[in-house]
């Protein structure tokens, strides 16, 4: 049975924490492949500085591109609105029923597991994998998977904020997304990346 990590998550940008935990996801559970799936953005939720969902699938890939183990599930941005976790890994797991999904999660989603929609019937079809996130407690009475990886305080806010201010964005970014955010113009950026 083929063993495939999903990675959610806007990637608005995409940076290289989602890399850095995927990478390491990757390898300490022996995977064999790991999917970025980014969630669709209701339009009527769009701030002035976010990426629209094409120019995000565009960064997910850009990010990705050096790394044969890495791909993108695009489901949820073809499905549109707002995506439950058990809608979408129920889909998937009858789509692929030769795959067995880990679902990767971050601290802060590891603490509000008990929110989740159908999260008891969700825990039965996919197998949790948790990382720390810096400031979180990653506690949670459900079956979930923990990996230990290096930890880094970076979020795409961060990241958006740096760049609309004019911020230095260099180790924090794969130079491919950076390239492609000042080439498009997002989040503010106003100059064309001369490579300098």
């Amino acid at each position: 049975m083929k063993r495939v990590g999903l990675l959610g998550g806007t990637f608005n940008p995409p940076h290289l924490g989602h890399l850095l935990m995927a990478n390491e996801v990757f390898h300490a559970l022996e995977l064999d492949e790991i999917r970025f799936m980014p969630n669709a953005i209701p339009p009527h939720k769009h701030a002035r500085f976010d990426a629209s969902n094409v120019e995000r699938l565009e960064m997910v890939k850009r990010a990705i591109r050096p790394f044969p183990y890495f791909s993108v599930e695009s489901y949820e941005l073809e499905k549109g609105g707002v995506s439950y976790s058990y809608e979408t890994l129920s889909t998937l797991c009858r789509r692929e029923p030769n795959v067995k999904f880990y679902f990767i999660i971050g601290g802060d989603m590891i603490d509000s597991l008990h929110t989740w929609h159908c999260i008891d019937d969700l825990v039965k079809l996919v197998q949790f994998v948790g990382v720390k996130r810096p400031g979180t407690a990653a506690a949670t009475e459900y079956p979930i998977r923990m990996v230990e990886i290096p930890q880094i305080d970076l979020s795409s806010t961060l990241i958006r904020e740096r760049l609309a201010t004019g911020g230095t964005v260099t180790f924090l970014l794969p130079e491919a997304v950076e390239t492609f955010i000042r080439e498009e113009g997002l989040y503010g950026t106003r100059t064309v990346f001369s490579g300098d």
